[in-house]
């Protein structure tokens, strides 16, 4: 059920909430255009900064809206051990496909202390949980041991690896089998992490480009040679160097970090989202350079995301004169 390309769902916001209708938009925009999975409230979702209304509504609309024609992995992790038992159980009433469970972040737990967290989602709720291992944001790394512990309980299905490191595939498989489920959360080593056993990735970029997304998967575990050659230029070609390698929307290399922000500001520019504020936490603005207003130009008149992948140079620009004026933090607290 989880392979392929699933997005990462950004979150829209307009005036301080949440945008329904950008929202729906959306959905139904990866829906036509290949995309094998939604992920909403996810990090890239701003699960963190999300109150508790705000982020089972946007579980809520994903699961109505899609109406089981692609599987919904709901983001349901938290550090609160508690809190994440209840996102998760509202994402399971709700009518999910699976859960999607982030390492507890800040906390930095003990390899025993991950596996009571999980331990205890999975003893209270009854859907299929993917792990989310990402040690460059949560600063806690699950091991391959821990990971196989947890494999033995009845929901823990598999994992997305956003460790960075293609031998983690290789003694993943290993030790678990191809039962367990491995997709990336690195877009730009998805070719290989498919070639050594992953069946997919949770991707950033495919808020953009699903259909460029969707099909390099489809290629990428094809076992025609003549199809992974495609698969591969798809990388070399379109992406290979730039939006992947070089990761300008994946890590934004001239900002502090990988705020969706800016995955907000490319689909406004392809007129998929429209709003006065491009993220929950971050007011920005965008100084009107020469680059920058190239760059709209081009979009305006091309409005496809083809020519957005080859105008990568002006986005390198573009980027470069991106400045954040602001943060807002939201509370969960009530």
């Amino acid at each position: 059920m989880f392979k392929g390309s699933n997005v990462a769902l950004i979150t829209p916001f307009k005036n301080n909430s949440l945008d329904e209708e950008a929202y729906i938009k959306l959905i139904h925009f990866h829906m036509d255009n290949g995309t094998s999975g939604l992920v909403p409230a996810g990090t890239t979702g701003e699960s963190p900064t999300l109150n508790h209304d705000e982020h089972q509504r946007v579980i809520d609309l994903c699961i109505n809206e899609s109406d089981g024609k692609i599987p919904v992995i709901a983001g349901t992790g938290s550090n609160s051990t508690e809190e994440a038992i209840s996102l998760t159980s509202h994402a399971e009433k709700a009518g999910a496909n699976g859960a999607l469970i982030v390492t507890p972040y800040y906390n930095k737990p003990t390899q025993e202390g991950l596996y009571q967290h999980y331990k205890a989602i999975n003893d209270k709720c009854g859907i299929p949980i993917i792990i989310y291992n990402i040690p460059g944001r949560s600063v806690i790394d699950m091991s391959v041991d821990t990971m196989a512990r947890l494999f033995e309980l009845k929901n823990i299905v598999g994992v997305k690896d956003a460790t960075g490191d293609l031998d983690r595939v290789d003694q993943q498989l290993s030790k678990m089998g191809k039962e367990f489920i491995q997709m990336t959360g690195n877009d730009e080593n998805a070719f290989e992490f498919n070639k050594r056993g992953g069946v997919g990735t949770i991707s950033v970029t495919a808020n953009i480009a699903p259909k460029l997304c969707s099909n390099f998967q489809k290629l990428s575990i094809s076992k025609n040679q003549d199809e992974l050659d495609k698969a591969e230029e798809i990388i070399s070609r379109n992406v290979g160097g730039s939006l992947f390698q070089e990761k300008l929307i994946l890590h934004l290399k001239h900002t502090s970090g990988k705020f969706p922000e800016k995955i907000k500001m490319i689909l406004e520019n392809q007129h998929l989202y429209n709003s006065d504020n491009l993220a929950l936490i971050v007011e920005s603005s965008i100084e009107k350079t020469p680059a920058s207003g190239a760059w709209i130009k081009y979009i305006d008149e091309k409005k496809t995301v083809d020519s957005f992948i080859k105008s990568l140079s002006l986005l390198k620009e573009i980027y470069s004169c991106y400045r954040v004026k602001k943060t807002k933090i939201k509370s969960k607290q009530n």
